[in-house]
């Protein structure tokens, strides 16, 4: 077999994976089966994992090209089914594993799921590397051996702080990386502070409202003490490489609704040191705690955005006492109190890839502009993401030519994946 063929990859329901004889491989956009060609593939990336997709067929591209689900193979024992990688982050996938959830399938874990190929016996993924090769977020220098470690020793100098007990178990349990850097004093560090939310995300990875899909994380369940708070913010800033701390991460609710507490916090912080990057990640919804956080001292603000279309928007992120509006109102505020902005567009091949969604997210930037977009990949089952949505019409343009638009109108913005540390005055 030529080593220039792609071939459809699949998995037995032991995991065990194949390179299908036949069929060439396919992808999913939304709704739409796509033939891929090499152009769509890339190495799998450093750090990427691999997963069955159960109760999915995986379907691919016979010699005549039409679509076809791989039946099964010799000497292979049962059904195929579809494989997905996990992308690590810094990638943007192109294109979902071709597979429709069959009869009686469960929803799929919250998770990024690209599609996967092989050539010459080496895996491919459909995706574009988005950030360049960062060594701080290479998973080789996270799940250490001495983590476990460093946890117990953090933890024994504040017995008390509830803070440090809740990222010990997002450190070991759930291998989050901002959690782990708390603990080896560097980089990004993240502090939960909100248990509530003012939205009721589709896909939210810490609290399911419905039986859509299995939360892969448990949220903070208290609102943390001011004092907890500066407990860690501020040794972190004081004392880190390339420091920052960021409140909003995937184990809380909104951050912004813990934001009188916060501000103090931050307040103090900065009476100890103007070292490092004090960062938000928020939906955006309260533009007034926004500002009121910049004039403590936040300096940095990453507000999520799933899409710029008020139904799509609205589907997914289901928000409670706040609209789009808003959103685009904290983008203003951020840009007037002078904060770092960044988008966290959560991308989706086949919805965030339609000429309409691309040209109303370059109005939005034209009326908005940020420092920097992160594109991230939307973690959802996508037969449960196609179920809630409105039906979407338009021309596809993929993942690829969402960010070549992205590019050719604003040749100056940043995009990537990552929050970057500011030259700070301490070091």
């Amino acid at each position: 077999m030529s080593e220039e063929v792609f071939r459809l990859a699949v998995a037995d329901a032991a995991g065990r994976l194949y390179e299908h004889p036949h069929l060439a491989p396919a992808g999913r956009a939304a709704e739409r089966l796509v033939a891929l060609d090499g152009t769509e593939f890339i190495p799998l990336p450093e750090g990427a994992t691999l997963t069955l997709l159960p109760g999915r067929a995986a379907i691919g591209v016979g010699p005549a090209g039409a679509f076809r689900r791989a039946g099964r193979l010799p000497g292979v024992e049962g059904p195929l089914f579809a494989v997905g990688a996990l992308l690590p982050m810094g990638y943007a996938r192109t294109y979902l594993p071709a597979a429709f959830a069959g009869r009686g399938a469960q929803p799929l874990p919250l998770f990024g799921y690209t599609a996967v190929a092989f050539r010459g016996g080496a895996l491919y993924a459909a995706a574009v590397q988005v950030e360049p090769d960062n060594t701080t977020w290479n998973p080789r220098r996270y799940n250490t051996p001495d983590l476990a470690a460093r946890v117990a020793a953090l933890r024994r100098a504040h017995p008390g702080n509830r803070i440090l007990k809740q990222l010990g178990r997002c450190a070991l349990e759930y291998g989050c990386f901002t959690a782990q850097n708390i603990f080896y004093r560097r980089w990004e560090g993240g502090i939960p502070v909100s248990p509530a939310c003012n939205a009721r995300c589709l896909g939210c990875i810490s609290k399911q409202v419905s039986e859509c899909c299995p939360s892969p994380q448990e949220r903070i369940a208290f609102f943390p003490t001011e004092e907890e708070i500066v407990e860690v913010a501020a040794p972190h800033l004081k004392e880190a490489e390339g420091a920052i701390i960021s409140f909003g991460q995937g184990c809380e609710g909104e951050p912004t609704l813990a934001a009188p507490r916060l501000e103090a916090a931050i307040r103090r912080v900065r009476a100890q040191t103007p070292r490092g990057v004090i960062n938000v990640n928020s939906n955006g919804g309260r533009p007034a705690a926004v500002r009121a956080l910049a004039r403590a001292g936040l300096g940095s603000i990453r507000v999520s955005l799933l899409s710029p279309q008020e139904e799509v928007f609205s589907a997914y992120v289901r928000p409670q006492g706040y609209t789009l509006a808003d959103v685009k109102e904290t983008l203003r505020v951020a840009r007037e109190e002078g904060l770092n902005l960044s988008l966290n567009y959560l991308i989706f091949p086949g919805v965030s890839d339609r000429e309409e969604e691309v040209e109303a997210l370059i109005r939005l930037l034209r009326a908005r502009p940020v420092d920097l977009i992160q594109l991230r990949n939307l973690n959802i089952d996508p037969d449960v993401y196609r179920r809630a949505l409105p039906p979407r019409r338009g021309r596809l343009l993929g993942i690829r030519g969402l960010i070549g638009a992205l590019k050719k109108e604003f040749p100056h913005l940043l995009l990537g994946s990552f929050t970057h540390a500011e030259p700070s005055p301490g070091g």
